[in-house]
């Protein structure tokens, strides 16, 4: 009997399954099959071309070793900080002002979706000109008047990594509301005419009955913007390049720079391998959460 279900379960919607074949062989050669050759080569002496010279923790100790790699770590924590903060907080709020059925609710949905739409390096570079002390903000400001404005936080090592967050949540925050929009959505209204009925201000609603119902939503959110932050890249090239000097250096740079310009394929692969355990740190507790939590409930 058991072979017998066994069989039928194998027959069953068996053009479905040839149709995701090559679906599964690319995520199996591609995904998982260049992430262990990642690691494996990781441990290696590796220099323009791979080879099976293993070194150990040599690279790794290198890596730790390196000041411009301490450097990407410290920017992105101080990015990764405040963006998660800000883009979840902001983009709730968004959410919310949304949720209260206002006119021309689609076009202002579309105007903060839009951003979404572009590239990080068109991001990147809008905000470079936007952000720019001879043409931008700064010049215009001081051209009504106020001589001693002075904005040019690309400019100013101290602040840089601040001028990067706001065209970062420029362009994210606004998927963010859409998100948290559709979690809102989907709160019964018998909850909020109870709370009405009880006498609960609508901001105590939100705090104490709305947002512990959106968990998953706000779990969702968090893997997505931190593994967006974890990969930044792209926005950091187009507005300041790294700079001035390292200040706006972060660690996909630094894979890109060993792979490509440096020649050292060991040491970007160890640096890889590191961004790619911050990423499993993050996916693995929300796995647990979303799959193993149900499991266990």
């Amino acid at each position: 009997m058991a072979t017998g279900v066994r069989k039928s379960w194998l027959f069953r919607n068996v053009n479905a399954k040839i149709a995701a074949l090559p679906m599964v062989l690319t995520t199996l050669v591609v995904f998982v099959g260049g992430t262990i050759w990642t690691v494996v080569y990781s441990f290696t002496n590796s220099k323009l071309l791979p080879r099976a010279d293993f070194v150990g923790l040599a690279q790794y100790e290198r890596l730790w070793a390196n000041s411009r790699w301490m450097q990407s770590i410290e920017n992105l924590a101080v990015y990764g900080a405040f963006a998660l903060v800000f883009t979840i907080v902001i983009g709730f709020l968004l959410a919310v002002l949304m949720d209260q059925k206002i006119r021309y609710e689609d076009t202002f949905r579309t105007i903060m979706l839009y951003p979404f739409a572009l590239s990080f390096i068109v991001t990147g570079l809008v905000w470079q000109w936007i952000l720019n002390p001879e043409f931008g903000i700064q010049s215009i400001v001081r051209s009504i008047g106020f001589e001693s404005f002075t904005f040019d936080p690309l400019y100013n090592p101290d602040i840089v990594m601040f001028g990067l967050l706001i065209a970062g949540m420029w362009q994210g925050t606004g998927f963010i509301m859409c998100i948290m929009l559709a979690g809102l959505r989907g709160i019964d209204e018998d909850i909020w005419k109870a709370t009405k009925v009880d006498g609960i201000p609508t901001w105590k609603t939100y705090i104490i009955v709305i947002i512990p119902m959106m968990r998953a939503v706000f779990i969702t959110v968090l893997v997505l913007v931190t593994s967006g932050i974890i990969k930044l890249y792209d926005l950091v090239v187009a507005q300041t390049s790294g700079g001035p000097g390292l200040a706006s250096q972060v660690p996909a740079m630094y894979v890109y720079d060993y792979l490509f310009t440096a020649q050292n394929l060991g040491q970007g692969l160890a640096a890889s391998t590191m961004m790619l355990l911050s990423v499993l740190i993050v996916l693995i507790p929300w796995a647990y959460l979303e799959f193993g939590g149900k499991k266990n409930g």
